[in-house]
């Protein structure tokens, strides 16, 4: 009779501990309060269905959302059913939705995975935008899918940040997402659930480590745990400190950011002489570019550049690494522009990528250096003028030439950047390149003594 009591007694003590760290912990973290609705993110799978639980008990206001991806036939439909029963035995509202999760893959080109996460994302934001009330959408992400992460972003090459793995509080749909039981393994959710005789609902693709997160999981971490048996304790104690260096770690890279870069217009520029007396220039200049969707197996090219020629360049999916002299530049990836604009006799200005020209007739001949000035011999001119991006085959007879130059050697001869060349703009009338915009008019149309009409152009900064 004494031991059975100790064993009530022990189970009682447990699930109580559970409990008393879940309302200390959302208590501490100031995730959320007894006044709030909240709507709980349930798959119907054990670690959902603790949550629920604990919720209910610690007594929180809570809806239910479940998302049915309709991957797994009959067992998706039975996840549903369970769900709805699991709303009605705690008495909340529920939420279901069916999603068509292969075809929105297939027209996205996404994996299934962050397919399902697109859309369970998607449909929480239409729930809380329809339901002003619900202040907290709460997740069941616990320590071990903390490990999890942490070990797949340290194999991926993340960075510091990596390390500081799933957040309490993420900044998803309006920072509204929270995750509760960050603070509690998988062996203690289900011994609760088992201690509270708590039903959930098995998902058979877990087992399979054909998905990453997965195969971490079965296979990476048990390994591990054969060598080193206090794992997963160890990276849950380790978690605080690699927050706290990454916040230290931010702070010095953003000093340096700031003494380092130079903003013009849309590009960063770098200086390399100033980059190399950093120590850590590698990790300085990953840091400075990841933003821009460049990866960390991209930076040895990106370090190559470093001492690379001039016009030597790497890509990301939006953004150009320039190597330009003795600087890095990082910019937009600028798509091939086919837009032209079209002066008229009538025409006095026109704006153009970052720049205004303003456009007038004067009787004046007074030469002028200022190559954002442009004097033309009216009476050559032929209207409409054209106003286009300059394109390779292009010539035109620079001023003080009797020979037609390709304005890819004049480039040369000025040495112009890539970036320069690719913004470089001219004015033809009649075929006839008249002006290459800011920098020389074409000879057969300069203003001479005999000049009786000029047309003016000047060319400035739209910003």
């Amino acid at each position: 009779m004494f031991p059975h009591l100790r064993f009530i007694f022990t189970k009682i003590i447990s699930t109580l501990n559970l409990l008393n760290q879940f309302t200390q912990h959302v208590n501490a973290a100031s995730l959320f309060q007894k006044a709030d609705k909240l709507l709980i993110a349930v798959s119907g799978g054990v670690d959902s269905v603790v949550l629920c639980d604990l919720c209910f008990h610690a007594g929180f206001n809570f809806e239910i959302a479940h998302c049915n991806f309709q991957l797994r036939g009959e067992d998706s439909e039975a996840d549903e059913k369970f769900v709805v029963g699991l709303a009605n035995k705690y008495n909340v509202k529920y939420h279901v939705v069916k999603l068509d999760t292969e075809k929105y893959a297939a027209d996205n080109k996404q994996n299934i995975q962050l397919s399902a996460r697109n859309l369970r994302y998607n449909w929480f934001n239409e729930i809380v935008e329809n339901n002003t009330s619900i202040k907290h959408i709460v997740t069941a992400h616990h320590a071990d899918d903390n490990l999890e992460t942490i070990l797949m972003n340290f194999f991926k090459g993340t960075g510091i940040n990596g390390l500081k793995g799933i957040q309490s509080h993420h900044a998803g749909i309006g920072g509204k997402i929270v995750r509760p039981i960050l603070f509690a393994n998988k062996s203690e959710l289900l011994n609760y659930a088992n201690e509270n005789k708590l039903q959930w609902r098995e998902d058979v693709s877990n087992e399979s480590s054909k998905y990453t997160r997965n195969f971490f999981r079965n296979q990476v971490i048990p390994l591990i745990e054969n060598v080193i048996p206090e794992v997963k304790a160890n990276v849950q104690n380790n978690i605080k400190r690699f927050n706290d260096i990454s916040v230290i770690y931010d702070n010095a890279i953003s000093n340096i950011k700031l003494k380092l870069i130079e903003h013009k217009g849309n590009e960063i520029h770098i200086p390399v002489l100033k980059l190399y007396k950093h120590d850590a220039y590698e990790t300085i200049l990953f840091e400075i570019i990841k933003p821009y969707n460049f990866t960390s197996s991209q930076l040895n090219d990106a370090v190559h550049l470093l001492h690379a020629d001039s016009g030597k360049y790497i890509l990301s999916a939006s953004h150009r690494i320039l190597k330009n002299r003795n600087w890095i530049i990082i910019s937009p990836i600028v798509h091939s522009e086919e837009t032209i604009f079209i002066i008229e006799p009538n025409t006095t200005s026109t704006n153009f990528g970052n720049h205004k020209m303003a456009i007038e007739n004067i009787t004046s001949k007074d030469f002028s250096n200022d190559a954002s000035i442009a004097l033309l011999d009216k009476k050559h001119i032929e209207f409409p003028l054209i106003l286009r991006k300059w394109k390779q085959g292009d010539y035109f007879y620079p001023l003080g030439m009797l020979k037609k130059k390709k304005l890819s050697r004049f480039f040369i001869d000025l040495k112009l950047s890539l970036l320069e060349k690719e913004n470089t703009w001219v004015i033809e009338s009649n075929k006839k390149i008249v002006w290459v915009v800011g920098k020389r008019i074409d000879n057969r149309f300069k203003i001479t003594e005999a000049t009786e009409s000029v047309l003016k152009l000047t060319l400035t900064s739209s910003k």
